[in-house]
């Protein structure tokens, strides 16, 4: 995953500063213990009526979710998941099934997690202050709840008797991973532990949820908290004029105007706001202004993330300590494909050491363009290396990315997506009519011209007609009435196969809102799948971003990394709709972290192809496609900088595997001592760390910024002032009790695994159809059934081989 440093020097995983993720944990802020997800198709009792987020319905009436139901709601499915793990627990040692123990297990929190994923959803793009009240009051409860499943000791009891048994040794396929995985899930969660420390294990992950909850808020909080406005038009000298006329929407939007009879200009931390005006904008100051702002993001009070930071750390190194493994890496690595956090560390170097001599030359190459150095006579600024990088890409490549916008209308683009799919995986993509808050919105149409080049887009595939819409302009599979979102921009689409199924369905939220958070994402809904009568229940799930929206009656035109960003985020969906796992919390998205990002990963490759390119990238006034010389300049400016690219990711990842790997050095001291000794106290962040190696420690009331900066510093582009590292706006590894953290090297992992794969697709034909069903069959059907590494020598013949990536970024003459 390539980040761009030109955009956001913000923790992100691709380009233009937008951060596609796959949500970890299906409960939101939870990490369920025992792998149990969402799963569709159970009802606790009395669902529904009265309790909303207990509706077991596929088609989720949003409008009935409201805060004053989180309480109640979720309080009741506690209640009933509990009943039923009690069950479990009281089962008669010899009369034990795969069916009453394991199988019983996964349904028990079905509904808990459906429900809880909804609150979860909702906060994320919906927030409010009700609703984020009534979620932090749940949350404590149900983490709570979760650490305590694999702390039951009679219910641990009964899993370890039936795993014994010869009818548990004489199961196949997905019902022998599962118990395999739940066995060694239960144990990493601390099913072994004695009494005491179970209950300090327990009282220590509500404690994690809550901090990662705060630091969470105070990322969107401090990015919503801030704006720019700006009277004089001539400082935005440089500014494209859709970020512009975006601009000035805002301005307006907020009250905001300049002086009598002229418009003011607002800018905010948004990324259709920051990334324009951190590349392109030539006033200096205010790109300082807005970059300051950026940096302070989640540093300063009231949004101040700095105290948080060794709090979540110690009660981490605790959590290891207390598991008896040396630190939180080796916890959460040791069933994924690296293993080790010294493993995983050691790929992210090898990778430095294979990009470092270019990295040197780019930085060297930037520093000296222009003249050399800053606007002051001193080292180049932070807020000065987007702006000049741009100026540098246009003097060497004549290529200007605004200039592919306009072949890059957002219905276009989700046309081609969709025929792409339909290409290579088989796949009838049709929309839907939506309502939000009772108002029926109907099916846009699309706003590509009636030309040959939407004709051939929609007749191309045999299947996906222009816009996503179906061919009928109506319904798609769910007939005519209208599906129920939670905002009026959503929309809603069913996806069939080749044979006519229904294999799921999606709702898609693209555009910024203050109560929605940043980056992009998807996660799921709903887990179908096969059913033991031999039916199959279809997925459902949602993809997010925050995109250029639409203005002044024109569609929403993207960047290229803005389309990558849907295509990744589609191949997240892609893999949790075509699950065909029976157990449903082995489906689709459930696998290694550093696995689940190939498929995603995969699916950009299309937006560099011709082929692929042509399907959508039509202008949105004439339908012509991107002119053959506009295309050339693309591709030769494909890696402009892509060591530093490179080398921002590794940044990411080291610093994010040493802050786990050393966490005495960032911590508190004695939390994760005084557990293995037994001791039940809290951890604290008052000692002194102790990390003399690390290069020094992050005292109490300390910055972790100025302890974590030297041990990447070789990763990151020299200047002057230093850029932070972003530690205090690291959602991926900070939001979430788990999340990303001491995973966010598997980016690059996967990179490695996608560049590879398509090297498959490229030698066969991109829109192969047969090597699309073998890439379902092998990597997008199977979830967590078979060892990833199993499943990718199944698809590719062999081991992955690094020499791929390296090909694709041009570093390969470098390495």
């Amino acid at each position: 995953m390539a980040g761009m440093e030109n955009s956001s020097d913000s923790p992100a995983s691709p380009a233009d500063g937008v951060s596609p993720a796959i949500a970890i944990s299906p409960a939101g802020a939870v990490s369920p213990a025992g792998a149990v997800s969402p799963a569709g198709g159970v009802s606790p009792a009395g669902g529904g009526g009265g309790h909303p987020f207990l509706d077991d319905a596929f088609e989720i009436r949003w409008s009935r979710l409201t805060a004053e139901h989180v309480g109640p709601d979720i309080g009741r499915a506690l209640a009933g998941a509990q009943e039923a793990i009690d069950a479990i627990a009281a089962r008669d040692p010899d009369a034990l099934t795969f069916e009453n123990t394991f199988l019983a297990l996964e349904r028990a929190t079905e509904p808990l997690s459906v429900a809880w994923g909804k609150v979860a959803h909702l906060q994320s793009v919906n927030d409010s202050p009700a609703l984020r009240a009534a979620y932090n009051a749940m949350l404590p409860e149900v983490s709570a709840f979760f650490a305590r499943i694999p702390l039951n000791a009679a219910l641990w009891a009964r899993l370890k008797a039936f795993a014994a048994t010869p009818a548990a040794a004489a199961l196949r396929g997905a019902r022998r991973r599962f118990v395999g995985e739940t066995l060694l899930n239960f144990r990493q969660q601390g099913a072994d532990l004695p009494g005491g420390r179970r209950a300090r294990l327990e009282a220590l992950e509500g404690e994690l949820a809550r901090l990662a909850q705060r630091y969470a808020e105070n990322v969107l909080d401090a990015t919503n908290a801030w704006q720019l406005v700006v009277g004089d038009e001539a400082r935005l000298a440089g500014l494209p004029a859709h970020a512009k006329a975006a601009a000035r929407r805002s301005a307006e939007a907020k009250g905001f105007f300049g002086a009598p009879g002229r418009p003011a200009w607002r800018f905010t931390l948004h990324q259709p706001s920051l990334g324009p005006a951190l590349t392109y904008l030539d006033d200096d100051a205010l790109r300082r202004e807005i970059w300051e702002a950026l940096a302070a993001a989640g540093a300063r009070e009231p949004h101040d993330n700095t105290p948080l930071i060794p709090q979540i750390l110690a009660l981490r190194a605790e959590k290891a300590a207390l598991l008896g493994r040396p630190d939180f890496a080796a916890l959460m690595l040791e069933r994924r494909m690296a293993k080790s956090g010294g493993r995983a560390l050691a790929f992210l170097e090898d990778l430095q050491a294979r990009t470092q001599a270019a990295f040197a030359r780019e930085c060297r190459e930037l520093e000296e363009f222009g003249g050399g150095g800053g606007a002051e006579g001193r080292g180049l600024a932070p807020w000065e290396v987007g702006h000049r990088a741009e100026k540098l890409r246009r003097a060497r490549y004549d290529f200007d990315e605004e200039a592919l916008r306009p072949y890059f209308p957002m219905d276009r683009v989700i046309a081609g997506l969709f025929e792409v799919v339909n290409r290579v995986f088989g796949l009838q993509i049709l929309e839907r009519n939506t309502a939000a808050a009772g108002a029926e919105i109907p099916n846009p149409k699309s706003q590509i011209p009636n030309d040959d080049a939407a004709a051939d887009t929609a007749d191309a595939g045999g299947g996906t007609a222009a816009g996503g819409a179906s061919a009928a302009g109506g319904a798609g599979a769910g007939g005519g009435d209208a599906v129920e979102v939670w905002h009026p921009e959503v929309r809603f689409y069913d996806v069939r196969d080749r044979a006519g199924r229904h294999v799921g369905s999606f709702y898609a939220d693209w555009h910024p809102r203050e109560s929605k958070r940043g980056g992009a994402w998807m996660n799921q809904l709903l887990t179908g799948g096969p059913r033991p009568d031999g039916s199959r229940a279809p997925h459902l799930g949602f993809i997010c971003g925050n995109l250029t929206p639409p203005a002044d009656g024109r569609p929403a035109l993207l960047t290229h990394r803005e389309v990558e960003t849907i295509f990744h985020e589609f191949g997240h969906l892609l893999h949790h709709l075509l699950g065909e796992v029976e157990i449903q919390s082995l489906n689709g998205v459930n696998v290694a972290l550093d696995f689940v990002e190939l498929p995603s990963q995969l699916m950009e490759n299309w937006c560099w192809e011709r082929g692929g390119l042509d399907l959508f990238a039509r202008h949105h006034e004439t339908g012509a496609p991107i002119p053959e010389e506009l295309f050339k300049k693309m591709i030769a400016a494909r890696n402009f900088r892509s060591a530093c690219a490179m080398m921002r990711q590794l940044a990411f990842g080291k610093m994010d595997l040493l802050l786990h790997l050393r966490a005495g050095g960032f911590g508190a001291r004695g939390g994760g001592a005084r557990a293995a000794d037994g001791g039940s106290g809290a951890a604290t962040a008052d000692g002194d760390g102790g990390a003399e190696a690390d290069g020094g420690s992050a005292e109490a009331g300390g910055d972790v910024e100025a302890v974590v900066r030297p041990l990447i510093a070789d990763c990151l582009v020299p200047t002057h002032p230093p850029a932070p590292t972003g530690v205090k706006r690291f959602n991926h590894i900070f939001a979430d009790p788990a999340g990303y953290a001491a995973g966010y090297y598997s980016y690059k992992w996967a990179e490695v695994l996608d560049a590879d794969a398509f090297t498959r697709f490229q030698r066969e034909g991109i829109f192969n159809a047969a090597t699309g069903a073998a890439f379902v069959e092998h990597i997008l059907s199977k979830g967590n059934s078979e060892d990833p590494a199993v499943l990718f020598r199944a698809f590719m013949g062999r081991e992955p081989e690094l020499d791929a990536l390296l090909k694709r970024s041009g570093l390969a003459s470098a390495a």
